[in-house]
């Protein structure tokens, strides 16, 4: 398909698609002259790709370039490439100013991980965040204890291993495999998040509203 045909079925403006492809986040097309190339599936896809990670997983512009990068780099493997995206969509986590508060959150965040036996990167963002959680949680004289937070960590892990991970296509291209994998990590990650809000706002009408 040309360009315009690309732009059409992906609901991407020409201009964007064009520089995608300056920064290398869109493959190049087949050229078949000086100034026309020809586009296929694997183009659309990858636009949906990057669409989806723009406007669901609300990831800037340069951290969807570097896991397009990784998908690329048929050298890493998809733990590695499941990693860049994790840490792609992880915010930043502001410093505090109790250096040894900090420092006692995070001993808890890193002891919980290690409690539960999951293999986590030492410097993964997420253990700031969950150090981050557990030191807001405290000063807000909230449970932050291993026993306080162990159900989101079941509930966590059983979506993962029970659906999430068997929704990767194993039997097919590896770049399928990947992008499904960082697909799915972002979208889903933001579907628990409004499952959540959604649940919590249809409990609440039960509980606390009066007849």
């Amino acid at each position: 398909m040309r360009i315009s045909e690309l732009s059409a079925a992906s609901g991407v403006p020409i201009p964007t698609i064009k520089y995608y492809l300056r920064e290398g986040m869109l493959p190049a097309g087949e050229q078949i002259s000086a100034t026309r190339a020809r586009y296929g599936e694997d183009h659309l896809r990858r636009l949906r790709l990057i669409r989806a990670l723009l406007e669901v997983g609300r990831l800037s512009i340069a951290s969807i370039g570097k896991v397009m990068s990784a998908i690329d780099d048929e050298n890493l493997n998809l733990h590695h490439v499941l990693g860049t995206a994790q840490y792609a969509i992880a915010p930043a986590v502001e410093p505090h100013a109790s250096g040894e508060e900090w420092a006692r959150a995070r001993a808890e965040a890193d002891d919980m991980i290690a409690d539960l036996g999951w293999q986590v990167d030492p410097g993964a963002p997420a253990r700031d965040e969950l150090a981050q959680a557990v030191l807001t949680l405290g000063r807000l004289g909230m449970p932050a204890d291993k026993e306080a937070l162990r159900p989101y960590a079941d509930a966590a892990l059983r979506l993962v291993t029970e659906h999430e991970i068997g929704t990767i296509p194993l039997d097919g291209s590896r770049e399928a495999a990947v992008e499904a994998m960082v697909l799915g990590t972002v979208v889903h990650g933001r579907v628990l998040d409004v499952m959540r809000r959604l649940a919590h706002e249809s409990v609440s009408a039960h509980v606390f509203t009066t007849s």
